[in-house]
């Protein structure tokens, strides 16, 4: 009782003092715990313990980093790696491009030094995980074996001050015991209940309490100041390795960029044209550009000038067309060749010419399918002709359509000519003379085109058109 009263009053006077010098004391030692009277003082090593443990957790996070980076610059490896082999060389392209001093080389340049790149990112890889990795690790296992030192240390301390404070309070109980029985029974205090005896012992306990307590405080402050320099060997610990990784990576980024520069450089210095300059000097396939155009008026080929090629004339006619009964002018050439004709004319029958004084310079012709020739376009039978096909052309003059009916005469089977002029006075001689055409007088006063078509109408019903510009 009288030791519970005398420490109650030592905390007080202690707490007094520690107010006083409040002002003068540094924030440091004014957070400290001065005395280890509370219950829970048995283990004041426990928030040491659970700040390493935090420890731990920070280091663990920062080794999953690092190998995290390590596993990236190794993938970053591979893709580069494959990358690499996208370019294929020697090219594979015959002669086409200089073997050296060219594109080539170039393209070389491009496959190393991607591979170069990819070897510095394994590097990096490899030295990262083998290095700051490892260095992370070893830092780890080290503060857990801080954290069982803690424990083993103080531990047992802690658990034989706990003893030595149970034992001392039981001893002090029985010292207040003993006390009580000789104040009330003096005669029958006995040498355990004896106040003097059990005062001797509560003494020596506590002393050798106050020893454990002691012991304990020391080690608590040792272990208190060995982790505080161990943390700052963490930070550093932690310090030394993102800076040895921010070495090795600006010494690779630095590499790296180098090695772009130098591809980038390569590329830039061939020249554009010394790729085309080299194959044109040594292609044998290429023009030269002062070589001359041919010339197509210098054609010169095997039965250019055989007769059978040469038409006999060419020009330009007025053909009669079917449906619409109107001539429309084309592009015409007589020959006697088969192979691109539309009318055959040696099995062709010639019409005789429109006379001179005619409003209309025309002729027809007439092909038979009789077996000496076959009409093979423009077969549109008429009834009234007996299985005959005819054409009519017009000209634009006496003149030229006479040339024309005197060459293709030569080429017909057979030709008709107008019979020699016979008195043809009478009505029913110019009614039949005259059926299906227009008068003379109405001939006259149309001079149109289409009206002379018309005049002529019933005379070349028995005629219809050649689809092909050849006669």
């Amino acid at each position: 009782m009288m030791f519970n009263e005398a420490t109650t009053v030592s905390r007080a006077t202690s707490l007094s003092r520690a107010s006083k010098h409040g002002s003068t004391a540094s924030s440091r030692n004014q957070s400290l715990i001065k005395k280890n009277v509370a219950p829970q003082d048995l283990r004041p090593s426990d928030i040491l313990i659970e700040r390493f443990v935090s420890w731990k957790a920070i280091v663990k996070q920062l080794i999953s980093y690092f190998e995290g980076v390590a596993d990236i610059e190794n993938n970053i490896a591979k893709e580069y790696t494959k990358l690499g082999a996208v370019i294929q060389v020697p090219f594979r392209s015959g002669n086409q491009f200089l073997g050296e001093g060219g594109l080539q080389d170039v393209y070389y340049g491009i496959r190393d030094k991607t591979r170069a790149i990819a070897d510095q990112h394994a590097n990096l890889g490899r030295t990262v995980d083998s290095s700051i990795v490892q260095h992370l690790q070893k830092l780890h296992a080290e503060i857990k074996a801080h954290i069982k030192n803690v424990q083993n240390d103080t531990g047992k301390l802690a658990t034989s001050v706990a003893k030595e404070r149970e034992l001392s309070g039981r001893m002090i109980g029985e010292l207040a015991t003993s006390v009580s029985i000789f104040k009330n029974t003096p005669m029958g205090v006995t040498n355990k209940t004896d106040p003097y005896v059990a005062n001797i012992a509560v003494m020596r306990q506590l002393q050798k309490q106050v020893h454990e307590e002691n012991a304990l405080q020391k080690s608590i402050i040792i272990m208190q100041q060995n982790s505080a320099h161990f943390e700052e060997g963490i930070v550093r610990a932690i310090q030394s390795a993102w800076q040895t990784y921010d070495e090795w990576r600006s010494r690779m980024t630095n590499s790296v960029q180098d090695t772009w520069h130098t591809m980038g450089r390569n590329m830039v210095s061939l020249a554009p044209d010394r790729e085309w300059i080299s194959f044109s000097a040594r292609s044998d396939h290429l023009l030269d550009p002062e070589t001359p155009l041919r010339n197509p008026e210098t054609i010169q080929y095997p039965s250019k000038e055989d007769t059978s090629v040469i038409a006999v004339h060419n020009g330009h006619l007025e053909r009669k067309k079917r449906f619409t009964r109107t001539y429309r002018e084309a592009y015409y050439f007589a020959t006697s060749d088969p192979s691109h004709i539309s009318l055959f004319l040696p099995a062709c029958t010639l019409g005789p010419p429109s006379t001179p004084s005619s409003k209309s310079h025309k002729f027809h012709i007439e092909g038979r399918k009789d077996g000496t020739g076959t009409t093979k376009h423009g077969s549109f039978k008429l009834p009234m002709t007996g299985g005959q096909h005819a054409w009519s052309f017009r000209s634009r003059s006496h003149e030229d359509m006479m040339e024309w009916w005197n060459d293709v005469r030569m080429l017909c089977a057979r030709y008709l000519v107008a019979s020699e002029q016979m008195d043809r006075g009478g009505p029913v001689e110019a009614a039949v003379r005259s059926a299906g055409y227009i008068s003379d007088e109405e001939d006259e006063e149309d001079g149109s085109s289409v009206e002379q078509d018309q005049e002529d109408e019933d005379e070349d019903d028995q005629y219809e058109d050649a689809d092909a510009d050849a006669i």
